[in-house]
């Protein structure tokens, strides 16, 4: 009997406990009214690119952070961003096999960003994504050179999304703007 009391006890004990831990997370969505985010990432410009992957990273970011409305015209956050590629064949037999096989290769996608807030240039983040694309080269060249630019498009896409949600996470510890009620 005096086990079944001792085990009582225990379960009460910890499930008090595991209601304090509980009571004590803070989990929110990342993207919530309340936290003023999607406002934020509304309010993001984005520098001016330098090549082309740059313009397919930009461009994927403004539809995303805006919700496809198009880029702010008042930003409040600047982000930079310098992305460049490599493309490597995985076996190094010159990217074509004798019997015409296509060979297989990696696109690698990097990216470099910062985050800052325009009011005082503080920076809030800044980082670095890297995205790989698996590719089959074939034989001919322009069709390897499409591979190749198709994969860069994939990777930088996906590069974008990864960059996206870093600066949402940064814009989430952001403080809530405090609203000034007058009569």
């Amino acid at each position: 009997m005096s086990f079944d009391r001792s085990l009582r006890r225990f379960g009460f004990v910890s499930s008090l406990v595991m209601l304090t831990v509980l009571a004590g997370c803070q989990v929110r969505p990342l993207y919530s009214e309340a936290s003023g985010t999607g406002e934020r990432l509304a309010s993001v410009g984005f520098e001016q690119p330098r090549t082309r992957l740059d313009q397919v990273v930009r461009n994927h970011l403004v539809f995303l952070t805006s919700g496809g409305a198009g880029e702010s015209t008042h930003p409040a956050y600047n982000v930079k961003l310098a992305i460049n590629s490599a493309a490597s064949s995985i076996i190094d037999d010159d990217n074509v096999s004798p019997t015409g096989v296509p060979v297989p290769g990696r696109v690698q996608v990097q990216g470099t960003y910062t985050i800052s807030r325009i009011s005082d240039g503080q920076v809030l983040k800044s980082g670095k994504r890297q995205v790989v694309a698996l590719i089959d080269i074939s034989g001919q060249a322009y069709a390897g050179l499409r591979t190749i630019r198709d994969a860069e498009n994939r990777a930088a896409r996906e590069l974008a999304e990864f960059i996206r949600a870093e600066i949402a996470i940064a814009l989430s510890r952001e403080p809530q703007p405090q609203t000034v009620w007058q009569k």
